[in-house]
């Protein structure tokens, strides 16, 4: 008997409208014909104006063709509602994510759970009043007071109080703040405190994690990497349970030299989105940690204004603005870091989730990353080339963008995931025929993982169909195999073909085989892969 599995693609994403800025000197027509090329669909040349009217379902395939300056997502004027808060002015970061710009009034929208895993929150802030529904400590002293301010300084950015006449408009009304506290009177985070607040806040029914904190990686010097298999195992928990987590990708002033070229952890573990830093005028600063892989997006992370413990700012009586980081230490007062980036993503992510729940993680990490504004030299970064890039990853925060594309359709579930590991994580594969939609992600879904039994002498065929988005390496592994990794290859593994190649393999002894297909080319989306069985 012949058992036939097809792994179909997902459907295309939906198309949305794009302006496409022109490089002086270059021909709008070649340009049209490389953006055709990359799947632009009726383009309209705005000459004299030195831009395209496209439509397209990616705008990073669109920021790659030569001759583009700039990728802009085309959405409709409409009136918006400010908030009454004082400060506002000064918040200049809500304006530049356009966070309150898609409600024409103060909206009225689902409660979302939001785990800040920080230093803690002041819970007698004015501005948190009603915004914590739970907190615990997992280090020493309780998580409703906050002797560092860091974590009062990022629950304020998501969840203080807004259109209340008072202090700062926090950018996710909706929020409901779940605080764990993990970090020590010492300024350290114990990696066991970590994974347990994990585990807290996925069993307190969060939807989001944010983890302002990391520690350094470097791939080059397993002495100064600071990976944690327990922080891992910790973080693929809350994702297998549906949570998205958020977390910053690092300061380079805490790594061995500025600029550093790679994500912390937890920012570079799968399904995380990293959040890099941007200044006032676009730019990418210094101390923000670059990435080719892991930095997804970026938000404003300098001159950042936030609520911070009343407690500390007592220290500094004669100035006016007490309970807000302006009336902080030196460090706070005009504070900068990819930390309080991460909480303006995660507060893009709930106003998402508020406005439509049933939103998978991997759902609104695609929304965001869809409609994101690319950086480029055009808008402020000067070291930024078009397209996905080290700097600020897929672009900037655009938290209206990304209710706009929400509007447009929701991108398709991969209801598979996480599937990215060996051992009962690798997706059982059943019956004589299936179809399964699904997706990879070169820069945060890089692999996919099935089992498939064989019987003695049956055969494997695989094969990844031509034209899908994504044709990914296939690899097969013994029975047994639990990791699918460089450690285990030489002793486990059985073949492997690049992208784009078919495997086959016949079965010497009986067993539940590892199949792993691998994104391995900057790409994401749907692939299309057969499994054929046969004696």
């Amino acid at each position: 008997m012949t058992a036939v599995i097809c792994l179909v693609a997902a459907q295309p994403a939906a198309a949305s409208r794009y302006a496409v800025g022109v490089v002086d000197g270059e021909s709008s027509t070649l340009v049209a014909k490389r953006l055709r090329s990359r799947g632009a669909t009726r383009i309209v040349d705005l000459s004299p104006i030195r831009a395209l009217a496209v439509s397209a379902p990616d705008a990073r395939e669109l920021g790659l063709a030569k001759g583009v300056t700039y990728v802009e997502r085309l959405g409709s004027r409409r009136p918006s509602y400010t908030p009454s808060d004082p400060f506002l002015a000064r918040q200049w970061y809500a304006a530049r994510n356009r966070a309150f710009d898609f409600w024409p009034e103060p909206p009225v929208l689902a409660s979302v759970r939001v785990a800040v895993i920080d230093s803690g929150v002041d819970g007698t802030h004015p501005e948190l009043q009603g915004r914590i529904v739970a907190a615990k400590s997992f280090v020493a002293g309780p998580p409703t007071v906050d002797a560092q301010g860091h974590g009062t300084f990022v629950a304020g950015l998501i969840a203080a109080q807004t259109n209340d006449g008072i202090g700062i408009a926090g950018l996710a009304p909706p929020a409901e703040l779940l605080v764990a506290k993990v970090v020590g009177p010492e300024r350290s985070i114990p990696v066991e405190a970590e994974a347990k607040a994990i585990r807290w806040a996925v069993a307190t029914g969060a939807r989001i994690i944010n983890m302002s904190l990391g520690g350094p990686r470097d791939p080059r010097d397993p002495s100064r990497d600071t990976y944690s298999q327990l922080e891992a195992d910790a973080v693929a928990y809350a994702v297998s349970k549906g949570v998205l987590v958020v977390a910053a990708v690092g300061n380079a002033d805490q790594s061995p030299s500025q600029p550093w070229p790679y994500a912390s952890w937890p920012a570079a573990l799968p399904h995380v989105i990293g959040v890099s830093a941007l200044g006032p005028a676009g730019g990418s600063p210094s101390f923000s940690n670059r990435d080719v892989q892991f930095n997804d997006l970026a938000a404003p992370g300098v001159d950042i204004l936030s609520t911070f413990p009343l407690p500390l700012t007592a220290a500094f009586p004669a100035c006016p603005e007490q309970g807000y980081s302006s009336c902080g230490p030196a460090e706070y007062r005009s504070a900068e870091g990819t930390s309080f980036a991460a909480p303006q993503v995660t507060a893009a992510a709930a106003a998402l989730l508020a406005s439509s729940p049933r939103l998978t993680a991997d759902q609104v990490m695609s929304l965001l990353l869809g409609s994101s504004v690319d950086a480029t030299t055009a808008n402020g970064c000067a070291v930024c080339a078009p397209g996905r890039d080290r700097f600020t990853g897929s672009g900037r925060l655009d938290q209206t963008g990304a209710l706009e594309l929400l509007g447009t359709g929701v991108p398709a579930a991969d209801r598979f995931e996480p599937n990215d590991g060996a051992g009962a994580g690798a997706y059982p594969l059943f019956g004589q025929r299936r179809r399964i939609d699904a997706t990879l992600d070169f820069w945060n879904d890089r692999d996919d993982v099935y089992r498939v039994y064989l019987r003695v002498g049956e055969r494997l065929a695989v094969t990844s169909a031509a034209g899908a988005p994504v044709r990914p390496a296939l690899s097969l592994w013994t029975p047994g195999t639990l990791a699918v990794d460089a450690k285990s290859a030489p002793i486990r593994r059985l073949s492997i073909r690049p992208a784009g190649g078919a495997l086959t393999h016949r079965a010497r002894v009986a067993g539940w085989y590892v199949l792993h297909l691998r994104a391995t080319r900057a790409a994401s989306g749907a692939y299309r892969v057969t499994v054929t069985k046969s004696r």
